[in-house]
């Protein structure tokens, strides 16, 4: 080898050809032209309706959404990145009428009456409980419940005690503001409270619905960025954060209780497998539901799926189908329900009419209460305090099932879902009961 041949060797070995940059996969000008087709469709009113025309539009906005937060210092540390830019982003095309009302319609329709945040949850349920390692689950949902209660307890003091300091009151602020904040969404909660709250105070539902939605949709909002912040504060802080490891394990024990479930090869049919287990435990948690309507019917796929587990009554190639199906839906689908929830279920708004000085101290109060009750009463529990906060405390404080998504990947711990649907899902169904009590309590 001559010299000069091996100073080519040399400089192609020390500076290795830069791998291209790709947006969701496609080479930056294959995606603009599918973005200007998209783009097109829109402005001319040609865009397809149902999923065709959702999935399209939802999923390029959802990557240049993403690409603005993943590299806008500040936003990218501090406030959650792309998760929330895709959501108040979204949020803001529609608040100032930028997207055309068809295609509002057709990503609101398409998120609702099509079922996409359905679709995507239950493959996130079942994949996640089914790829978890066993031993784990069981000890972890066990000691789960007395965090979710500390979070609670802390958010209805701390209300109480700022609502009477700054002249909100005491009261007003644990059932109008905590209440909703913690209470499991707006169809698990809000609208379920103002029914309890209507009638003893002799207020119509819409007009205690009017005053409860504000602060469920800034406690969403506050949730949403306390996520990416908790997600900066805990990286170097092996004494605090699990990196989405909920449970501490022992050193003795830590190789038998973390030690993921064996992969099988990814596969086309496997993941299809998965797409109609994920879907089968859906319709028999919505099936149960006719008979136990006092419980949601994410609450029962969750303990069904959680049994299943538990006791091992699947083999491992249908567990390891369903998470290969929850992979691939996280992966590639998140931007697009991230926008489809700044659309259908994040009213800018109400967050921008409800920013007066007392309601926004109330409400960050509440939301960082229920972090350092749920983050203290879960490391009690064995748990690493960063993700007991999250999961116990910020899935509690958020708009149910569209803010676990939410919150879970403003924090980067998409894998702890099962356990924001616990928060959301059999917390919240605690928290009607705890409202029930409260109001014939201070009546």
């Amino acid at each position: 080898m001559s010299s000069e041949q091996a100073v080519v060797v040399n400089e192609q070995l020390s500076h290795p050809e830069k791998k291209a940059y790709t947006i969701i996969g496609f080479p930056v000008p294959l995606f603009l032209l599918l973005t200007a087709v998209v783009f097109a469709a829109i402005v001319t009113g040609r865009l397809p309706g149902g999923m065709i025309g959702g999935f399209a539009s939802m999923i390029i906005l959802g990557a240049i959404f993403f690409e603005i937060g993943t590299h806008t210092p500040i936003v990218n540390t501090y406030l959650g990145g792309g998760a929330i830019v895709c959501i108040f982003g979204s949020s803001a095309l529609v608040y100032f009428n930028i997207l055309p009302e068809a295609t509002v319609a057709t990503m609101d329709t398409f998120m609702k009456g099509g079922g996409f945040l359905d679709f995507y949850i239950a493959a996130l349920i079942t994949g996640s409980i089914l790829g978890m390692n066993r031993k784990l689950l069981i000890k972890a949902s066990i000691r789960y419940l007395p965090a979710i209660l500390g979070g609670v307890i802390a958010a209805m003091g701390a209300a109480a005690l700022v609502g009477t300091l700054i002249g909100f009151g005491a009261r007003e602020a644990m059932l109008f503001i905590a209440l909703p904040i913690m209470g499991g969404g707006m169809g698990a909660g809000a609208v379920p409270l103002s029914q309890i709250f209507a009638q003893p105070l002799n207020l119509e539902p819409e007009g205690v619905l009017s005053i409860m939605v504000p602060a469920l949709a800034m406690g969403n909002a506050v949730s949403i960025v306390a996520a990416g912040l908790l997600n900066k504060y805990g990286k170097g802080r092996p004494n605090l954060s699990g990196e989405g490891q909920l449970m501490i394990v022992k050193e003795d024990n830590a190789k038998e209780d973390t030690q993921p479930e064996k992969e099988l090869p990814l596969d086309v049919k496997l993941m299809g497998m998965g797409m109609l287990m994920a879907t089968a435990f859906f319709t028999w948690g919505n099936f149960l539901g006719q008979f136990l309507p006092s419980i949601h019917p994410y609450a029962l796929m969750i303990i069904t799926v959680a049994v299943f587990k538990a006791f091992g009554w699947l083999p491992h190639k249908f567990e390891s189908a369903a998470n290969q199906w929850f992979r691939f839906i996280m992966g590639y689908t998140t931007g697009a329900l991230l926008v489809g929830i700044g659309i259908s279920y994040t009213n800018l708004g109400q967050i921008i009419a409800a920013f007066t000085i007392q309601y926004i101290i109330l409400v960050v109060v509440v939301v960082i209460a229920a972090i350092l009750g749920s983050g203290f009463v879960g490391r009690l529990m064995g748990f690493y305090p960063i993700e007991a906060s999250i999961t116990a405390g910020l899935c509690m404080a958020n708009m149910g099932g569209t803010g676990d998504v939410a919150v879970l990947s403003a924090a980067d711990r998409m894998e702890l879902m099962p356990f924001a649907q616990i928060s959301s899902r059999i917390g919240g169904a605690f928290m009607l009961i705890l409202a029930s009590f409260l109001i014939n309590l201070f009546l």
